[in-house]
């Protein structure tokens, strides 16, 4: 069984290279690695070139102007041969090199499951060793008790998307809330909680650079409860989503 793992990355010359590694260093052998730059302008397309090399014909990539992170996920979807797909940002990596491994022999044991998700540390920027944050998802629940999974820890076999589509590109701070909302909570895709810690992931992203983001998030995310004729008061969700954020920092 093949794993698609999938790279978006905008002048991420500081952080790809930990990136790069991290894939490298997995002990599964079977993967299909994607990597989709969106015409930087800084070393990050060097760097891309220098690494291919080491992955002996397993890393594709493309760079060109997109219209956004979903837009760049959707081209690495569509490009994907695996089985299964996990996004792994450009200044994300991997806990350790059994991840992969670790993922796949769920897949491989259970045939009707459909997805895999599993636990996240947000890390310092420029110390991937300090922990600041710890994502522990839980068992499932409703999305509208605040719960969802962490996106970067979360794995989708690939006819998931054949079936229920891509990401919406009307939302642009939410589009991985709102696909998972889709799968999950509307398809109600067939899941298994892998209780271990799988990434690493950078503090400082583009949806919590400011309050400001944080407020049209909100919006974009009681939009999708919307869409997908999933009811919710919003007074009270978003109650429980800050209340579920606060409890991953580390204390």
């Amino acid at each position: 069984m093949r794993i698609s793992i999938i790279t978006v990355c905008y002048n991420s010359a500081v952080t790809i290279r930990d990136t790069f590694e991290s894939v490298l260093s997995q002990t599964y052998s079977d993967i299909d690695y994607i990597v989709i730059d969106g015409n930087s302008n800084d070393e990050t397309v060097r760097i891309i070139i220098k690494y291919e090399q080491k992955f002996n014909g397993k890393m594709r990539w493309i760079s060109e102007p997109d219209n956004g992170l979903y837009d760049a996920m959707n081209k690495g979807i569509k490009m994907a041969t695996g089985d299964v797909i996990g996004i792994l940002n450009s200044d994300d990596l991997f806990y350790n090199s059994t991840v992969l491994e670790r993922i796949m022999s769920v897949f491989n044991n259970s045939n009707d499951i459909e997805a895999v998700y599993a636990d996240l540390y947000y890390v310092s920027k420029t110390n991937t060793s300090n922990i600041v944050r710890k994502w522990i998802t839980g068992e499932q629940k409703l999305f509208k008790t605040g719960w969802h999974p962490a996106h970067p820890a979360l794995y989708i076999k690939k006819d998931v998307y054949d079936k229920y589509g891509l990401f919406n590109l009307q939302y642009k701070l939410a589009s991985d809330f709102e696909i998972m909302l889709r799968f999950i909570d509307k398809y109600k895709i067939k899941m298994i909680y892998f209780h271990e810690i799988l990434v690493k992931m950078r503090i400082g992203g583009k949806t919590n650079k400011n309050i400001r983001n944080i407020f049209l998030q909100n919006i974009e995310i009681l939009k999708a409860f919307n869409e997908n004729k999933i009811h919710v008061n919003p007074l009270t969700y978003s109650f429980k989503r800050i209340f579920s954020k606060l409890l991953q920092y580390k204390k």
